[in-house]
């Protein structure tokens, strides 16, 4: 009988052996040649694309289309799945791949027609432009092709590789307008519920301006001196976790050349994103002629599309945080406002389709919200959104060929940095604005609607070379507060970042690449302070019972460090007080079809006014008073951390508690293959309000700062690899250096492969 189990035993073994050698046999045949030579009839001379150690493509070219078919080539044998993603998520075509369960995704997508205005935008852009998307396509495709094999996610869902067309290209950067915009008009949304129930009044307590203000002349607006308003009252106030939108923000800051050893202006720049497997960028480097001329652009590209995002010339650095002003508006229909409807085919597996019928207006797509009708009006939706007007960055000399390329690039409105090898730096506005004057949080009347919408902002307000040689961003209010009332608050930071980073460019008068780090890493928790001061207050009205928590919070060490216990409890209670004090205006959103959610970040000013007044109506019905209801907050956070993590408080650690865990899609559902997909899990460093900004997926998705002129000292660090081939020596390649804080070099390193393609004959 044991000779019998011991046979079954061994034969299991063979078999799992066998079925993983499959496996990876199969993945194997799936892997691209990064080695060789090849022909195609859709290059004008050879095309080189070599990569480095970290598989950094590096393109050599003898013209820019050239150079689009190589990185083209570089991106289709690398990410190409990814991209797939990224134009089928902007264009609502998930459910083909993904069947029913993507159906109220595709439909959200649906409502903003993005694969309709691709079409449309393509057939207005220059010839050189539509020759540029088409050469970069050609490259995707016969990438693509040389693998041969379709990647293991196809093999899972199904679904067919289909060819990348110019258009989608298109569909990429509209997905960007989806990620870094849709909290404009959905945080609108939340503010036009909040009216109707509350009151204008409520509308502007709760969107006060914060202390946290860093503008760059200074200016700061007009505070909130009105009364609170009573909150009415309410039988039922359950409280419930106010999730807080994901911020997708940045950070960058520049200094001029008077503040470097070099006399070249220096540039930082990390942009925070949502993080998967594989990262969104990809690091390349572009070699080609123009007119005669050599260039080289090195940095990171957004796989789908032609150009370099972020990086340097040598002779300007350029990088990018999210502007967040206001783009959009909702515009309340009338009963005679024109509306028509139009059925959107949804394509399902087994070529099924569902028809999403879609309400249009002259103003854009029409959605209800508390059974009203309002038109959603948004810069995505103009002819000016998207172009290949960024390209040009690419050939800029100075700090004054970046300012007047900006006005015209079709991209989501950033806060362009750029600095230059002769010492310049400068803002401005890069990215579709448009040009109405009156941007409104709230909804605007038919009658009101400006026609400029239409129409793309030439005159933008920019700041060059100021007094201070300093410059900074981080999502708050950059523009004077005179030119608020002109752009408006389309989402804003609160400003704690952008405060922490100027006041750290104040501490010194010269600054290298390794300052600029360490201000990238800075986890010190100036806003959390007065909620640490508040809490500990808290605790020790009760000394002998909070004891241990006393002790946390006095060595808490004031940052979001790995090991603190302490920054932990400051923060979740800060969270657990906050959805208490909301909770019925929380409740009554969610009857509605709304949340605080868009607005929860607003909320940090108007939360301090009533600590310190402490408003009757502004209790929960659960507690007595305002003392009850602070120490119920924290027994809500004990609570919650104790289900979470167990009784152990060093299970609470900060580190363990925000671990940084970049997965892969497919990882989430299918969690067999987290070790074999997942990035290591790494402990957390860092958080929200501070500059080293870091969640569990989110933070900086690159890490760049660079001195034009100097490039050597250059450093780009990115948390992932640049294959999304889970079988590549470049699927996990950099980030090591990235959770160690290691200084990876923006220029590629020594070069391990090479493919050549020539014309064909």
């Amino acid at each position: 009988m044991f000779k019998v189990i011991k046979r079954l035993l061994l034969l299991i073994v063979i078999l799992a052996l066998a079925g993983t050698a499959v496996v990876y046999g199969v993945l194997t045949l799936s892997l691209p040649a990064l080695d060789g030579k090849g022909q195609s009839s859709h290059v004008s001379n050879n095309v080189k694309i070599s990569r480095d150690l970290l598989g950094q493509a590096v393109i050599n070219a003898n013209n820019r289309n050239d150079a689009a078919y190589g990185l083209g080539y570089a991106h289709g044998q690398d990410r190409f799945f990814q991209m797939d993603l990224l134009r089928r998520n902007a264009a609502g075509e998930l459910s083909e791949f993904f069947g029913k369960a993507a159906l109220g995704l595709d439909k959200k997508m649906r409502f903003h027609q993005l694969r309709k205005r691709s079409r449309a935008i393509l057939q207005t852009l220059p010839k050189a432009d539509k020759q540029l998307l088409k050469s970069y396509a050609q490259g995707v495709n016969e990438g693509l092709a040389q693998v041969g094999y379709a990647s293991f996610e196809y093999l899972l869902t199904g679904g067919a590789q289909k060819p990348w067309q110019s258009e989608d290209s298109l569909l990429v950067i509209f997905s960007m307008y989806l990620d870094l915009q849709s909290a404009t008009f959905e945080r609108d949304q939340a503010l036009i519920q909040i009216e109707q129930a509350y009151g204008q009044k409520m509308v502007e307590f709760l969107t006060q301006p914060s202390q946290y203000q860093a503008a760059l002349d200074g200016s700061k607006l007009t505070p909130f001196t009105d009364d609170i308003p009573t909150l009415p009252v309410q039988a039922q106030r359950t409280v419930k976790n106010i999730q807080a939108n994901q911020e997708r923000g940045s950070n960058n800051w520049a200094v001029t050349g008077a503040h470097t050893q070099t006399g070249a202006a220096m540039l930082s720049d990390d942009m925070h994103l949502s993080m998967a497997v594989p990262v969104i960028w990809y690091r390349a480097q572009l070699n080609y002629t123009q007119n005669t001329k050599q260039f080289q652009i090195t940095g990171v590209s957004l796989p789908g599309a032609p150009a370099i995002v972020v990086g340097s010339n040598n002779k300007i650095a350029w990088g990018f945080t999210n502007g967040y002003i206001d783009t959009a508006d909702w515009i309340a229909l009338n009963d005679d406002s024109k509306t028509w409807q139009v059925n959107e085919p949804i394509a399902l597996p087994n070529n099924e389709v569902e028809n999403y019928p879609l309400t249009l207006s002259e103003y854009g797509p029409v959605k209800y919200i508390n059974k009203k009708p309002y038109a959603l009006s948004w810069a995505a939706h103009k002819p000016y959104a998207v172009n290949m007007e960024l390209v040009k960055l690419e050939q800029a000399s100075t700090v004054d060929d970046a300012l007047a390329i900006a006005s015209n690039v079709g991209i989501p409105v950033q806060n362009l940095m750029v600095v230059d090898s002769k010492g310049n730096a400068a803002w401005k506005h890069m990215g579709g604005i448009p040009a109405r004057k009156m941007p409104s949080e709230l909804s605007v009347k038919t009658k009101q609607y400006s026609a400029l919408f239409e129409q793309n902002e030439n005159e933008r307000p920019f700041v060059k070379n100021p007094q201070s040689g300093r410059l900074w961003t981080g999502n708050s209010r950059v523009v004077s507060a005179i030119d608020n009332s002109r752009f408006g608050n389309g989402g804003y930071a609160l400003g704690a970042r952008s405060s922490q980073i100027r006041d750290r460019l104040f501490e010194k008068q010269t600054f290298a690449e390794s300052d600029f780090y360490a201000l990238q890493l800075d986890n010190q928790a100036r806003f959390l302070m007065p909620w640490h001061t508040l809490l500990l207050n808290q605790l020790k009205k009760d000394k002998s019972k909070n004891k241990q928590y006393i002790s946390e919070l006095e060595n808490w060490q004031q940052c979001a460090c790995a090991s603190s216990v302490g920054y932990t409890l400051v923060k979740r209670y800060r969270s657990a007080l906050i959805n208490t004090v909301f909770a019925s205006m929380e409740n009554k959103l969610n009857e509605q079809i709304g949340t605080l959610k868009y607005v929860k970040r607003d909320l940090e000013p108007a939360i301090w006014q009533l600590l310190n007044t402490r408003p009757d109506s502004w209790v929960n019905p659960e507690y007595k008073n305002w003392d009850e209801q602070l120490s119920g907050a924290f027994n809500q956070t004990v609570t919650a951390l104790k289900a979470e993590y167990g009784d152990n408080l060093q299970n609470w650690q900060w580190g363990k508690v925000n671990a940084l865990n970049i997965e892969h899609p497919f990882a989430k559902q299918m969690p067999i293959l987290a070790k074999f997909l997942n990035m290591p899990i790494a402990p957390g460093f860092g958080d929200s309000y501070m500059p080293a900004v870091q969640g569990k997926s989110f933070g900086a998705s690159q890490r760049f700062i660079a001195q034009p002129g100097h490039l050597e000292n250059a450093i780009m660090t990115v948390p992932g690899g640049q294959s999304g081939h889970p079988l590549s020596e470049f699927y996990r390649a950099g980030f090591s250096d990235y959770v160690e804080g290691k200084h990876t070099p923006l220029l590629p390193q020594t070069l391990i492969h090479q493919i050549i393609i020539e014309p064909a004959q």
